[in-house]
């Protein structure tokens, strides 16, 4: 091997309990019925634009996908989007392992974020033992059933716990199955345990705030949430039992489920709120994958969808209505416009926050105060 590997395994965790974090859940998470920042009327339009084309997608049971980054859930809109769910706004939604961590930290400690800058300068960013434990936790167990991300970590929460093999049966399984589709799954989980990081039989784990978490809320209405992580971007990494398998297989799962709901998509609608990267990196991947196999199979591609992108940024002061700008402008580096563009069906781009984005649409849609 050229070049050395640092050992996780000296990393010593700390108690979640004891960081510093910057957010609870009581000042975060923001009520149904809260006065949303006021937008422009131009904003509101475009707003309205959207409630009526979810509407017309749900009418004729068509995709409306919700694509979004950690911050929508640092700024408090888990109890908007649960409210959405449970209407049957949303059939899909999707985010990154940002997005998740945030989300199991309000739901079992109701608490989260740190403070990046003071933290990787003490050696303590990242480093908190359940955060890394706990969703490891989730994600191994849910491997040996073929679960994604989402999925194993929704149950996680919404179950307050899992149940695992023993060690012996997992032993047997392999050894009886080598070849099947979750050997590789099953010794992850088995080396787990055998290291003493997990025990056998039921793993409880109480989660106070769970109002807080939309992974739970999706897994419990059995609406389809998968997430996108990156192998060392987010703080589970930071930990002695980082396991990139078992992440890696998990979002390999999620993907074709995202890449799943893509078929219902003709003439429905995607929403992409504050996902700069992860959203359009896989978005267009798994739209190829589809119009691939359609195109294979004598169908037609992927078409007549709407797409709402949010974001903070001007656009690159490019009026994406108009296509693609050239490669001369600085608009065409703007990935989460550019790529969205060249999805087919008819792209929009808001500038907004991304909570009062999805206060005035829930009040579109008939949710919280009428407008």
């Amino acid at each position: 091997m050229i070049g050395n590997k640092i050992d996780l395994r000296k990393i010593k965790p700390l108690p979640l309990a004891k960081r510093n974090s910057l957010s609870t859940v009581e000042e975060t998470l923001v009520p149904i019925g809260a006065e949303p920042a006021a937008i422009s009327d131009a904003l509101m339009s475009q707003v309205e634009d959207c409630a009526g084309r979810i509407r017309n997608a749900k009418a004729n049971g068509k995709a409306v996908m919700l694509i979004y980054g950690a911050h929508l859930i640092k700024n408090g809109a888990a109890l908007i989007l649960d409210n959405l769910i449970v209407d049957g706004w949303l059939t899909h939604l999707a985010t990154n392992g940002a997005g998740t961590i945030h989300d199991w930290e309000y739901a079992w400690l109701g608490r989260s974020t740190e403070c990046v800058r003071s933290n990787v300068a003490t050696g303590t960013f990242g480093t908190w033992e359940e955060t890394g434990r706990n969703i490891h936790l989730a994600l191994l167990a849910g491997g040996i059933e073929g679960l994604g991300y989402g999925e194993a970590l929704g149950r996680l929460i919404d179950g307050d716990g899992v149940d695992l093999p023993a060690v012996g049966e997992l032993a047997d399984l392999i050894a009886a199955e080598p070849a099947h589709e979750l050997t590789a799954a099953r010794a992850e989980l088995l080396h787990a345990m055998r290291d003493g990081s997990m025990p056998e039989g039921r793993c409880e784990l109480e989660h106070r705030w769970k109002q807080a978490s939309v992974v739970a809320s999706a897994y419990s209405h059995g609406v389809p949430l998968t997430v996108h992580p990156g192998i060392g971007y987010d703080i589970i990494s930071n930990h002695p039992m980082f396991n990139g398998a078992a992440i890696g297989r998990a979002a390999q799962v999620d993907f074709q489920l995202f890449a799943g709901t893509l078929e219902q998509l003709d003439g429905g609608v995607v929403l992409s709120v504050g996902s700069a990267i992860m959203g359009p990196q896989v978005f267009e991947k798994a739209l190829s994958c589809v119009n691939h196999i359609r195109l294979q199979e004598g169908q037609p591609i992927v078409s007549d969808h709407s797409m709402y992108i949010v974001d903070l940024q001007d656009g690159g002061n490019w009026d994406w209505t108009q296509g693609e700008p050239p490669i001369t402008s600085p608009a065409y580096y703007l990935r989460f416009c550019k790529t969205y563009a060249r999805m087919g069906g008819t792209m929009h781009y808001l500038q907004c926050d991304n909570l009062a984005f999805m206060q005035h649409l829930s009040r579109a849609l008939g949710g919280g105060n009428e407008l």
